[in-house]
């Protein structure tokens, strides 16, 4: 009978004590990469593979041990004022998420913002370390912060929600706004309408990866080609790395939203209310008399509005859970390949999209008589000329 190899067997044979196996094993920050590394390919080299229910025995004990405070867990952000990220709700709600699922596996969540007056990146790696912080949530990083931070990632295990930093190389979080845009288009075509247009400015689709766009335009392969709408994109391109501190103020241009109206007749708009629903009063047309409204982003449903909510809170308590599975492991550094979690939305119904009667194909132009048709609506410079996006 093969001998079981151990981490005593594995010790004897690298001339080292048991626990400094553990500790390698573990990939325990206490150890040199050096010690590290060579004490886990001679493990492996060995043949050795833990005990899955001592290993469960371990963090059962581990646990259950009282302690004496619970440990820290960093929130960084990097917006226009320390708690400027409140005033959007996906931000708030991924805050919210991530300190009430903090709370539940036994750790405690400080928010620490990354514009401090005299605060560079090194002296905030030091301050976290300092503190015994080892687990680090990087979120609401505004558009236009991409580089990396610089931090000593050898000490910490870390995570981001959303995208941004683009240059930082972790493991993310974020919501699936793709299949989010997809749901609605079902949920519009089981509701028997066909003429579906999406609005938003260019910035929305690329601080995402351009995801809304990809779901959207899939969808539509679907379809006929004489039901298909072209995005209607709005906002210079070269935005797209600004701020986005006022997306709730950047409503579509009216003449911009009342020329694509008028050419292409959709029966239901998409898109993120603030952006089109007080212009569309201001052209005159009555939700959902005149056309059908789905929000792309919608809050607490009551029945008012149909959308899809983004389960941001959701998507806080699953940076928590990543992030903990990395402590536990003693998982610490950036990841040689990064991981990305996303977290699908939840369909509800709601008046701004009743039932579709028949409409009268008599008044409405094909997408032939407007042809040929790009996949987006180009944005006016002057009159009489067209720019792409």
């Amino acid at each position: 009978m093969n001998e079981r190899i151990t981490m005593a067997v594995i010790a004897k044979r690298a001339g080292v004590h048991t626990t400094t196996v553990s500790l390698a094993l573990r990939n325990h920050p206490s150890l040199p990469i050096a010690t590290r590394k060579r004490l886990q390919t001679l493990a492996a080299d060995m043949g050795y593979h833990p005990d899955p229910a001592l290993s469960a025995l371990v963090a059962y004990r581990r646990q259950a041990r009282p302690l004496k405070r619970n440990p820290l867990l960093a929130y960084v952000t990097n917006w226009d004022s320390c708690w400027g990220w409140k005033d959007h709700p996906a931000h708030r709600d991924f805050y919210e998420g991530a300190k009430g699922k903090a709370a539940d596996l036994g750790y405690q969540l400080d928010h620490f913002w990354l514009r401090e007056a005299g605060l560079s990146h090194q002296r905030m790696s030091r301050i976290l370390y300092s503190r015994g912080i080892t687990g680090v949530i990087l979120a609401s990083h505004e558009n236009g912060h991409d580089a990396p931070l610089d931090f000593d990632w050898s000490k910490f295990s870390g995570v981001k929600i959303d995208f941004a930093p683009r240059g930082q190389r972790l493991h993310t979080i974020t919501n699936d706004q793709r299949t989010i845009i997809t749901l609605a288009n079902q949920r519009v075509r089981e509701a028997g309408y066909k003429r579906v247009g999406f609005v938003m400015p260019y910035w929305w689709d690329s601080f995402v990866e351009h995801a809304w766009s990809a779901g959207f335009l899939a969808s539509q392969q679907a379809i006929p080609r004489s039901e298909r709408i072209p995005i209607l994109y709005y906002a210079n391109p070269t935005l797209r790395d600004q701020p986005i501190t006022t997306a709730q103020n950047h409503p579509v241009p009216r003449n911009l939203l009342a020329r694509w109206m008028e050419t292409y007749r959709p029966e239901v708009v998409m898109s993120y209310a603030p952006f089109v629903l007080p212009v569309l009063k201001e052209l005159g047309y009555s939700v959902p008399k005149d056309v059908a409204f789905v929000e792309t982003f919608l809050g607490q449903p009551d029945g008012s509005t149909a959308g899809v909510h983004q389960n941001c809170r959701r998507v806080g308590e699953l940076a928590i859970d990543i992030l903990a599975g990395q402590l536990q492991q003693h998982a610490c550094g950036v990841p040689e390949i990064p991981t990305v979690t996303l977290v699908e939305g939840t369909w509800h119904n709601g008046e701004s999209l009743p039932p579709c009667k028949s409409p009268d194909t008599g008044k409405l132009r094909s997408l032939e008589e407007v042809a040929p048709l790009p996949s987006y609506f180009p944005l006016p410079r002057n009159r009489g000329q067209k720019v792409a996006v």
